[in-house]
């Protein structure tokens, strides 16, 4: 599903956010690519979805080489990509209804069609009689419900997930991570970038991709990672 080679990102001169970073990540999979905050992990989202471009090195998502893309193509590669943000990025003023509606109505979808996914979306996350709620007047966890449930609605092959639960409690922590599987279960790739490390045990068959200054220090299966991990602790 993704594909990456070699790559480096640098903002200004020889400062560089990624370095040398090379990572495949397969269709159906479910990963967490870890790290402290500054290591690269948001920047490497961006250049995945097509937020940033690579300095150097090679991306593919979904057999789409994202280096020889062309600007006017990024629209149709996004519409196979679902992402959530850790700040939700939803509109306050509409309804948790409205917000996912949007992202099916920017593609041109009929109004039979979008009712349709929209409902099943936000029944999928738990949001079922919460639909003409205005999304401002929902607790934290129920807007990152609705995030979710926009990410998903038009049915990515890929969801990407940029520190997710960053600003939520441990139990509502615990409910988003399960849709996340949920999500996985149903096909859908998943990759969630997170500086909890404790989250890579809830995940039962996840790979792991660990950051650190922008470079890639170890990737593999979760059991193998958290081995890695304490013995790093110790």
């Amino acid at each position: 599903m993704i594909q990456i080679y070699h790559v480096f990102k640098a903002y200004t001169g020889d400062q560089y956010a990624l370095s040398d970073v090379t990572l495949e990540v397969g269709k159906g999979d479910f990963l967490f690519l870890i790290g402290p905050s500054g290591a690269g992990k948001s920047t490497l989202v961006k250049l995945i979805f097509c937020a940033e471009q690579a300095t150097r090195g090679q991306i593919l998502v979904d057999g789409v080489n994202l280096q020889r893309l062309k600007p006017s193509k990024i629209p149709y590669l996004r519409r196979k990509i679902g992402v959530v943000f850790q700040d939700f990025k939803l509109l306050g003023d509409r309804t948790a209804f409205a917000n996912v509606a949007l992202a099916l109505e920017v593609l041109g979808h009929p109004r039979s069609y979008i009712d349709k996914k929209v409902r099943q979306a936000l029944r999928l996350v738990g949001l079922e009689g919460k639909e003409q709620h205005l999304s401002r007047r929902l607790s934290g966890g129920e807007q990152q419900r609705v995030a979710i449930a926009r990410a998903v609605a038009a049915d990515p092959v890929l969801v990407l997930a940029d520190e997710p639960t960053g600003n939520l409690d441990d139990e509502i922590t615990m409910d988003i991570l399960e849709l996340f599987r949920e999500i996985n279960r149903r096909g859908t790739t998943v990759v969630v970038a997170t500086h909890n490390r404790d989250l890579i045990e809830c995940v039962p068959g996840a790979k792991v991709a660990m950051l650190r200054q922008g470079m890639l220090v170890a990737s593999g299966a979760r059991e193998v990672l958290t081995l890695r991990l304490a013995a790093d602790a110790g």
